[in-house]
């Protein structure tokens, strides 16, 4: 069908774009069924004006490493997106626009990292992908800080970001947004959708903040704009403002008018998440001068739009030809350039990482984390990281560098401040914005404040490492508000994650370098606070096993196992105890440490099968947390020492003690189990 009456209904090809936006979003919402028409049908004309005007982008290569960054926070728009990536020419076809929302699709009810090309971050929780964004600009000023030279920016981006009021009623965003302020993050653009609804109404139900005003105490540079949804030049100008302003982050405050165009549901909550219908679909086509025909794309804005693909092939071919110039001016930077976006681990990466011997002494697995760090991050530039204020308790300060900051880009210690989900969503945005690998630190307990963002990079699979320390009760006096107690089994429970709590300082160092190999999801280490001793590899085995995830630290001694011990992290010990005092009865038990449930599940059954016989029913697992899941390695007639309630505000010994962690608890439960057969 071609379109007609076009000079009389349009002046302009632009406005034939935005209004192409508009009903390809109406119309897939309408054909699934299912989804947000409302915010689409609004933003078009800043969608439209950021991705002809500002954003730099190749369609036919995504990746290419100095385009912009775009971050649809309001993942519910994603229809908004999907249209303007499938006009300008990405791999988004117009068959996937029509299976918007189905199973199958690469057209996501929200945008979806490593889905849909073109999309830079899944986002969805509304708050995430605008924290998320701030480690993306973090990223691209550290990057640039190194590796920029008169002449030569080969580093050298912005990110963008829409974002809604309900971004910016979560708590976390206020987190990012400070963080970013105090940083003076001037590549980073947010752009929000000011439509005044909500789903449960108008935003004055629960809303009044005076968001300028919010920003600029943040030390952001604001742009009110008001009522000018429409108006693309006066977009676009806002855009040049904020571009100009290189110490600041920018907020382009702009009045929209959700369903824009729908004469009975603009401004209304009835266009916010439901499909128009039918007879809303017809008026507010009509109200455009649209043709009725559902997914219709007129052959001048495929043209038009379509443009963006020679545009970004130039724009590419451009960079590429600066990073040769660069190259032949700094080679050895250009060497090392390279080695920061490949990450590729040297040959003898980890060889400085120390072995600890049982004549050290104990030492808490938290500690480890210094050694580590001091013995690889010469080999590897790259790897960044930070705490929750906690870097001395959690032992994360890398010695190699000082903190990133306004005047210290550079620089490799990311001080996070009290932010403990603004760090991990900022970590995630560094780890997908590429050419860094960040590590997050924080109490175990408080993963609850971080929990979403640690989720999203499972979902996206992007191998960020947490460095969780304060395990368990063993952290003591600071009670039961303080000690983890479900944490443990809720990340086991995360897909893509690999959850490791080490057992003596051997094992801490064997789980930090699985956690720099992994590359196909997030790493978290759990680590004690209080010391622990270390295992006598003269006498157990290396702790090289728990690169298997679980594996036999001490054999029985006759060959002829009684039971099974099994414990993770500081629990370890006490069953290497209960063995020897088992020993003494002629009850022979095999001791296994299992730091990580993850990597023994990816093991062949032959192995599985030899570090727990099937053969050997008698099992105890000795865990100070949750005992949910562990009858997956003690079997139905195994037993469990946990903790089935909150812990309590004591030493570590007493509170051991108390919820029977002993080595004569352990004993007697053998004992009983073996009597009893």
């Amino acid at each position: 069908m071609h379109y007609i009456n076009t000079k009389q209904l349009y002046m302009t090809i632009e406005e034939k774009c935005i209004d192409t936006i508009r009903c390809l979003s109406i119309d897939a919402v309408e054909k699934a069924n299912s989804g947000h028409p409302g915010a689409p049908m609004a933003l078009a004309p800043a969608a439209f004006t950021l991705w002809m005007n500002h954003l730099r982008y190749n369609p036919r290569n995504p990746n290419w490493f100095n385009r912009d960054r775009f971050v649809l926070s309001n993942g519910h728009a994603s229809m908004l997106q999907y249209a303007v990536l499938h006009l300008t020419g990405y791999d988004v076809s117009m068959e996937e626009i029509k299976r918007f929302r189905q199973l199958g699709s690469i057209t996501a009810g929200h945008p979806e990292h490593g889905l849909t090309p073109g999309v830079e971050t899944t986002t969805g929780p509304l708050g995430q992908g605008f924290m998320t964004a701030v480690g993306m600009a973090i990223a691209e000023a550290h990057l640039a800080t190194i590796f920029n030279k008169e002449g030569s920016k080969i580093v050298d981006h912005y990110t963008y970001v829409f974002c809604s009021d309900g971004d910016l009623m979560e708590g976390a965003s206020h987190e990012a947004a400070s963080i970013a302020g105090h940083l003076g993050l001037g590549k980073l653009i947010y752009l929000y959708d000011n439509n005044h609804i909500t789903i449960e109404g108008d935003t004055n139900l629960t809303y009044s903040d005076d968001v300028a005003k919010r920003f600029e105490a943040y030390h952001w540079h604001v742009q009110d704009i008001g009522d000018v949804a429409n108006d693309i030049n006066k977009i676009s100008e806002a855009f040049d403002k904020a571009k100009e302003v290189t110490d600041k982050p920018s907020m382009i405050i702009l009045r929209t008018h959700i369903g824009y165009g729908s004469p009975n549901k603009q401004d209304t909550s009835g266009v916010h998440g439901s499909p128009l219908g039918d007879k809303e679909v017809a008026l507010t086509k009509k109200f455009y001068g649209w043709p009725e025909e559902p997914f219709f794309v007129p052959d001048d804005v495929k043209e038009y739009m379509g443009n963006a693909i020679a545009q970004g092939a130039q724009q590419e071919k451009n960079w590429n030809e600066l990073l040769k110039e660069y190259s032949s001016k700094y080679p050895e930077q250009a060497i090392l350039f390279d080695q920061y976006l490949k990450q590729d681990l040297p040959a003898d990466w980890d060889k400085d990482i120390p072995v600890y011997k049982a004549g050290d002494g104990p030492k808490a697995t938290r500690s480890v984390t210094t050694d580590v760090t001091t013995a690889i991050t010469g080999k590897l530039p790259w790897l960044v990281g930070g705490s929750a204020d906690l870097g001395e308790s959690t032992s994360t300060m890398m010695k190699v560098s000082g903190y990133f900051g306004k005047e210290h880009y550079e620089n490799r210690n990311m001080a996070w401040g009290v932010r403990e989900h603004g760090m991990c969503a900022a970590s995630l945005g560094m780890m997908v914005h590429g050419g860094v690998r960040p590590f997050a630190s924080t109490y175990f307990c408080f993963t609850d404040y971080a929990k979403p963002a640690i989720r999203m990079s499972a979902i996206m699979e992007q191998p960020v490492i947490y460095v969780m320390t304060h395990d368990s009760i063993g952290l003591g006096e600071d009670g039961k508000t303080h000690q983890p107690i479900e944490q443990l089994i809720t990340f086991r429970a995360m897909p893509h994650m690999v959850v490791i709590r080490p057992g003596d300082a051997n094992e801490a160092a064997y789980a930090w370098r699985v956690a720099i190999m992994r590359k196909e999801g997030p790493t978290m280490l759990v680590l004690t606070r209080q010391k622990l001793p270390i295992f006598d590899t003269d006498k157990v085995a290396s702790a090289e096993g728990l690169l298997k995830g679980g594996y036999i630290l001490s054999k029985e001694q006759k060959g002829n196992s009684y039971a099974i011990l099994i414990a993770t992290g500081s629990e370890v010990q006490l069953i290497l105890e209960a063995q020897k005092e088992l020993m003494k009865g002629g009850i022979d038990v095999r001791v296994v440490s299992m730091p990580s449930w993850e990597l023994f599940r990816k093991q062949d059954k032959a192995y599985k099968d030899e570090v727990l016989p099937r053969s050997i029913t008698r099992r105890i697992a000795v865990e100070a947390a949750a005992p949910e899941g562990w009858h997956e390695w003690v079997g139905s007639d195994g037993e469990i020492i946990g903790m089935t309630d909150f812990g309590a505000s004591a030493p570590a010994g007493d509170l051991f003690k108390h919820f029977g962690f002993t080595v004569e608890n352990i004993v007697d439960k053998v004992k009983n189990m073996v009597s009893k057969s």
